[in-house]
């Protein structure tokens, strides 16, 4: 069995490396090719391009890019007419991933879409071409699920992948203990994301937070989780060229960013899939996410729901404060520290947010998810297979 993976996203690389090895193990002559990043590579997937180099999101950040990706799509519209796989998985990315699905659905091919992109916060017109395109939804989160079958769209409730990873995670403890200050030292974590736009929007405002909360509290530490090399040099650029002369002296590691959760009394993060390793870690953050001029004038149109971080929707309700920024950033700093500050003065509120996350972990973190995700994809390529033959 051959199954052409379609993943742009760098978390999305982790995911689908983790569903690949479980089909693998399930199926000893599974073949895995396609779309991806170095994770899936090293899954044992055939790349036939890393798509991840050039995760972007907004119309004017693709528009430079998309001569390579209609490229990249018409050249799996070739594969899959001259040597079809079996089954085509995409993993969230969807600007891309609709041509992929198109081309597949219109090869005879059948399409699972794993991780589906969250279409009923932002684009829920779409759901035409899910139904049109996609044979079958593998959803992380439960009411997503009710949300997709409500439409007409065959869906199954897996679990989220992520809590899998965080549980097979095998922490670096020597690093851990290190980062863990002995002299009580409070530790917050700084997560500026994992796309470079991500950390060139988001990383000056929370530059601006660290310097007021190092004013305040001389006794905090602040280390910085880069995603890769790229984005360190990045940070390490726009810490220079912030012109702020009284930040303190931070840490700054790379590829370490569990590590650093489980050790952070409390974080300051970009929103994304993170915020739930951050649950799964009983780890209190605050989250921003500062948007372009076009988000801000389309935001009332496409968001359809209350919260943008998945914890948040996850349990109804902010346990995690987050910040949608626009406009002048001090509104934004000024709640972020507000925050932060919050937690590092009052040692027992702290705590009790640090309950209520343990309380939502214990209903929520399920493992089971990647495995779950496997078997669907397998039983229906078997049930294809006995029909056809009959």
């Amino acid at each position: 069995m051959r199954i052409f993976f379609s993943v742009g996203e760098p978390s999305g690389d982790q995911h689908a490396a983790h569903l690949i090895h479980e089909l693998r193990k399930r199926n000893t002559a599974f073949e895995a090719v396609g779309y991806g990043g170095p994770a899936m590579r090293e899954a044992g997937c055939e790349l036939r391009f890393q798509l991840t180099k050039l995760a972007v999101m907004g119309f004017l950040r693709v528009v430079p890019l998309l001569r390579q990706f209609l490229a990249l799509a018409k050249k799996a519209k070739q594969e899959f007419q001259a040597d079809p796989p079996d089954a085509v998985v995409l993993v969230d990315f969807p600007g891309f991933n609709w041509w992929i699905a198109r081309s597949a659905a219109k090869a005879g091919i059948p399409v699972y879409y794993y991780m589906p992109p969250q279409l009923w916060a932002w684009a829920p017109w779409r759901i035409k071409r899910v139904r049109k395109h996609i044979k079958h939804v593998l959803c992380a989160l439960s009411f997503e699920h009710d949300w997709y079958a409500k439409r007409g769209v065959q869906a199954t409730y897996v679990g989220h992948p992520f809590f899998d990873e965080v549980a097979e995670k095998q922490l670096d403890e020597d690093f851990v203990s290190q980062l863990i200050p002995q002299d009580g030292t409070r530790l917050v974590a700084v997560l500026p994301g994992s796309r470079r736009h991500e950390v060139e929007r988001n990383f000056p405002l929370m530059l601006k937070t660290i310097e007021r909360l190092a004013a305040k509290h001389s006794d905090a530490k602040f280390v910085i989780a880069s995603y890769n090399e790229e984005q360190r040099e990045l940070a390490e650029q726009l810490i220079a060229d912030s012109c702020i002369l009284n930040l303190p002296k931070m840490c700054m590691h790379v590829g370490q960013t569990s590590e650093i959760i489980q050790a952070a009394d409390c974080c300051l993060m970009v929103s994304g899939s993170v915020s739930l390793e951050l649950l799964a870690r009983k780890t209190p953050g605050t989250v921003v996410y500062r948007l372009t001029r076009l988000h801000t004038t389309l935001r009332p149109v496409v968001i359809q729901c209350k919260y943008i971080t998945l914890t948040n929707l996850i349990a109804g309700e902010e346990i995690m404060p987050e910040f949608v920024s626009s406009g002048p950033e001090e509104p934004t700093v000024e709640s972020l520290f507000g925050v932060l500050d919050n937690w590092l003065s009052n040692p027992l509120k702290l705590e009790r947010t640090k309950k209520q996350l343990a309380e939502l972990a214990d209903r929520v973190v399920l493992t089971g998810a990647t495995g779950n995700a496997a078997n669907v994809i397998l039983q229906e390529q078997q049930s294809q297979a006995r029909r056809t033959a009959a």
